[in-house]
Formats: structure tokens, sequence, C-alpha cells
């Protein structure tokens, strides 16, 4: 079970402003409920078939140097944070 505590901790690490942290444990448990059922899935006898490529037929890595702030292209940029959606 997530505790309020755990996500005022995850939320502070994450520099996420949170009013009200007692509104996300359920969403929160319903994520890990969720990969607990992804992870009993039982997919670790399956097969997973990929094309063998010469490595001839891979382009080459080159650096392509890029001299602006990557960070300062995004959209929903502010001071030193990115924003992101709000969780509903």
């Amino acid at each position: 079970m997530v505790t309020e505590e755990e996500i005022q901790y995850v939320s502070k690490l994450m520099k996420i402003d949170v009013h009200d942290h007692k509104e996300y444990i359920d969403k929160v448990q319903t994520m890990i409920n969720y990969f607990d059922i992804l992870d009993s899935a039982g997919v670790e006898s399956e097969e997973i078939s990929m094309q063998e490529m010469p490595i001839s037929h891979l382009r080459e890595d080159k650096y392509i140097p890029f001299d602006d702030k990557l960070i300062e292209k995004l959209n929903n940029y502010k001071g030193t944070y990115v924003r992101a959606p709000k969780m509903s």
C-alpha cells in the first residue's frame, strides 16, 4: 500500500508541488497494481524474433554538435524547470 508520506517524499524529490497528497494515493496504487499484473503475465517463455543485420548495413555514427541550449527550445520551459501536464 502506498502511503501519503511516500507520495510527499517522491513529489519532493521530483520537485513537484502537490497540495493534496492523499488525492494521489489511489492513483499510484492503481499503477503499481497494474505493474504487478504485467509482471505476472508470464512472458519469459516467449521467443523474441529479430532480423539479423550485418554491421555494414548500419549507418555510421556521427557526432553533430548542437550549439543552442536545448532546454530553451522546449515549449513549457520556465526558469530551470520544464512544466509537465497535470496528472488526472
